[in-house]
Parts: structure tokens; sequence; C-alpha cells
């Protein structure tokens, strides 16, 4: 893969998005990092409205790394969204949550997430993930070169 991975980070707590930014900075992890605080907000910066028309640093990411438990609209709505949106549905979405939750897993698969990680509350543990994404999502992974978002969409 040409140049650094671009990376939407979903995440609203700012402890954890911290964290997660401490780690990529600190494991030399060669990616371009947007964070946004939920849903809704996440999806005016994949379809560049709202705040983010015009706006140069709105790139499409080349993965979605997205919290479940999020204001708003929360990771199971936007991943519906994601995944129903002919634009977007190739960008592969990496569920990162606290929960452990059996129904989350199912029902985020369902909705065609591509792998789910549960957040350790362990710090050792939780650089181990983090590595772990890079290893595989950052550096074996391919993606489609240069994903092609419409600025506007007409909805029926």
């Amino acid at each position: 893969m040409k140049g650094m991975i671009k990376v939407l980070l979903v995440e609203d707590n700012i402890a954890d998005s911290t964290l997660i930014l401490e780690v990529f900075e600190d494991e030399k992890i060669a990616a371009d990092v947007t964070v946004v605080r939920d849903g809704l907000e996440a999806l005016e910066f994949l379809r560049k409205e709202g705040s983010y028309v015009d706006r140069s640093d709105a790139e499409t990411p080349d993965i979605i790394i997205l919290d479940l438990n999020l204001p708003r609209m929360d990771g199971r709505e936007l991943l519906n969204e994601l995944k129903h949106d002919s634009a977007l549905q190739v960008i592969p979405v990496v569920i990162l949550t606290t929960s452990a939750a059996e129904e989350d897993v199912i029902s985020t698969y369902k909705l065609r997430a591509n792998c789910y990680v549960t957040k350790p509350i362990d710090l050792h543990q939780f650089v181990n993930i983090i590595r772990s994404i890079d290893k595989f999502w950052f550096t074996a992974v391919r993606y489609p070169d240069q994903l092609a978002v419409p600025k506007a969409r007409i909805y029926d």
C-alpha cells in the first residue's frame, strides 16, 4: 500500500482516544488519524457535509475504528448507515469497544463489521491490541486505492 494509512477513529471517550493516539505515536504506527466524537460527526466527515464541506483534510479513510457506545448516533447505527451506503460500505470497520457482550458481537457482525475487539482494561494488553491492529489492518491488509465518495447525494 502506498503512503500513510488514513484512519477515522470514532470515539467519544477523550481518555481512550488520547491513549490510542499515544500508542500510535509511541509505536511509530504510520497512520494519519482523524478523531470524531459520535456517529453523526463521523457521517458528516465521511460525506463531507456540515463542518466538513470543502475541507481538504477530510479525506476518505482507509479504515474506521469505531466505538459502540456513542452519543447522538451510536456505533451500531453508524455501522448500519455505512454498510448500506454504496460509497462507504467498502471501508473496513474495526469495532473497538469496552463491551464484551455476546449480543453486541453478534449484532455488529450481522451489520457487517469487519472485526470486533474488546478494549482491555490493562494498559499493556491495550498496547498489544493496538499493535495487533497495526500488524494486521495497517500492514497486511490491502485497501482499495482512492475510495471515491460523492460530495452530494440525493436520498429517496
